[in-house]
């Protein structure tokens, strides 16, 4: 396949008008000087001429990276069924987010292992739309004052030897797990004993500054949904978010679905943090994808209108109902994020954050060919998905 006739956006964070060719599910060369690429074989039975995609002007942006996401067209990653699986990896892809990295809700321990077994079976034999690379834990190890939408009945303090039984459930494709550091005693030995082998975030913590400074100190290097179900950010105590501030190899997630923070907190974190720091999310549940109504997260009833979801028991917000790609459009559209470090964030800073930029995040050669065309004004025109057109 060769990509002509396109704005193709570079690991330098800019566009370059150029071609793209792709054989074999794989970037294997990326123009942009001026010459034309001479179609071939893509090695799987074409003789001559493989098949050549003019894109208009459009943008060439790499797939997107949800690493911080519960569901959408009414399921959830918690359903724990390789139905669930198959069906929010297909709405994913459709969107434009070619790779996944969903998140569990704090449920009780035997039910989490379950889920993380459903997921590690799911990825030898996975199904078509967005790969799975990883898994967000989002809960247990939170704090019942920041709870948020989970159910409080099954929050624990963070311990090592249950942190071990879900990195074998899900046969290492945990890749976070969130704590409240204030919440547990040994909150620093925990980090310290873990962070070889998944990256330890700060969630749902109602941790003043100098608790998780120290936490970031001894080896997090995650802030959970920046602003959101933390310590608000005043000038006498600036909680995590000043924490992660001044820690700078901390990465922060943040929702830009224009429901969950004011356009001005969001550039501020920009600022703050730098663009290199700053990973979008949609932190979506079973709603998005479908009409307004009560769905469930965590098993617990939310009721959703338009783009907001809300607890039905006491109103707080309870995830999104918008998906990453629309989260993207916002950032740019609503809260004048640069169209070039939207991208980056959605795409570059998660597949870094994941340690999967070997293969994902970025149009270059080698890299896994998931490649989306927007139109100038980000509207979805082709998602091509390991080299093949999937929409």
């Amino acid at each position: 396949m060769v990509i002509r006739n396109v704005k193709v956006y570079t690991e330098n964070r800019d566009f370059k008008d150029g071609e793209i060719a792709i054989q074999n599910g794989v970037f294997t060369e990326i123009v942009t000087d001026g010459r034309k690429i001479l179609p071939v074989g893509n090695g799987e039975g074409e003789k001559d001429g493989a098949e050549v995609i003019d894109g208009n002007g459009c943008y060439a942006i790499p797939g997107l990276i949800d690493l911080h996401f519960h569901g959408c067209m009414g399921y959830d990653f918690c359903d724990g069924t390789r139905e669930a699986l198959e069906n929010i990896a297909k709405y994913e892809a459709s969107v434009g987010v070619t790779a996944i990295a969903p998140a569990t809700m704090t449920l009780p321990v035997e039910e989490l292992e379950n889920i993380l077994r459903n997921a590690a079976e799911y990825v030898k034999n996975p199904g078509q739309g967005a790969d799975l690379i990883g898994v967000n834990m989002e809960g247990p190890f939170i704090s019942p004052v920041k709870k948020g939408a989970q159910d409080e009945r099954n929050i624990l303090p963070c311990d090592e030897e249950i942190c071990e039984s879900f990195l074998r459930a899900s046969e290492g494709l945990v890749k976070f797990i969130g704590i409240a550091p204030e919440e547990s005693e040994n909150a620093t030995a925990f980090i310290r004993a873990m962070k070889q082998k998944m990256d330890i975030s700060i969630a749902h913590t109602n941790a003043d500054y100098d608790t998780a400074k120290a936490a970031f100190e001894a080896g997090a290097n995650h802030a959970v949904h920046l602003y959101n179900a933390m310590p608000a950010f005043t000038h006498r105590a600036p909680g995590v978010v000043g924490a992660a501030m001044d820690s700078p190899h901390v990465m922060c997630e943040i929702i830009c679905d224009g429901v969950h923070i004011h356009p001005s907190a969001v550039r501020a974190a920009f600022k703050m943090m730098g663009a290199e720091r700053m990973i979008l999310i949609s932190d979506s549940m079973r709603a998005t994808g479908m009409p307004d109504g009560q769905y469930t997260l965590g098993g617990l009833d939310v009721k959703v209108v338009g783009n907001r979801a809300t607890l039905v028991s006491d109103g707080a917000l309870a995830g999104s109902a918008t998906n990453l790609m629309d989260c993207m459009r916002t950032a740019v559209k609503q809260m004048d994020i640069p169209l070039e470090t939207a991208i980056a964030c959605a795409t570059m800073n998660p597949a870094k954050s994941l340690h999967v930029y070997d293969r994902y995040g970025s149009i270059s050669v080698g890299k896994k060919a998931d490649v989306v065309l927007l139109d100038r004004q980000l509207e979805l025109k082709t998602v091509i998905k390991n080299g093949k057109a999937i929409s």
